[in-house]
């Protein structure tokens, strides 16, 4: 059972397969994002630390560096469909989280109900998915 799902999750892909230019293109869309999300967060560190506005911008800044990062780690190598999933999520989930957080921080003022706990369910469900990516990575 388990050899299924190895082989379902880390196929190989082959050059030309339309699945294979989806997730390079994926891949890429996911660095960019990243890259801004993390200028974001450095913005936001100085804001926070020049501009008074306290913790929670703080928070919103450090989550969206770390969540950067990841995101870049996922991105570099042969994409699969889990570490595209992982990655989507977690930009996802950092777009909700930080952009509430920082919301709040700077115009007192939620995104929307619920929106920084459904970030913070994307990102821990993108850092699973992570784990089960390397996993099951083929090298």
């Amino acid at each position: 059972m388990l050899e299924g799902w190895k082989k379902a999750t880390a196929q190989t892909l082959k050059a030309g397969d339309p699945m294979n230019d989806f997730l390079s293109l994926s891949n890429r869309i996911l660095t960019i994002l990243a890259g801004l999300l993390g200028a974001a967060g450095v913005a936001g560190s100085a804001v926070a630390a020049h501009g008074g506005y306290g913790e929670t911008l703080n928070t919103a800044s450090l989550f969206a560096l770390i969540h950067a990062a990841l995101t870049i780690a996922l991105t570099r190598g042969a994409p699969t469909r889990l570490s595209t999933l992982a990655g989507a999520l977690i930009i996802m989930g950092a777009l909700l989280f930080c952009g509430d957080l920082a919301l709040r921080a700077l115009a007192q003022r939620a995104l929307f109900p619920m929106a920084a706990p459904l970030g913070g369910f994307l990102m821990i469900g993108g850092w699973l998915i992570s784990a089960l990516s390397g996993a099951f990575r083929r090298n």
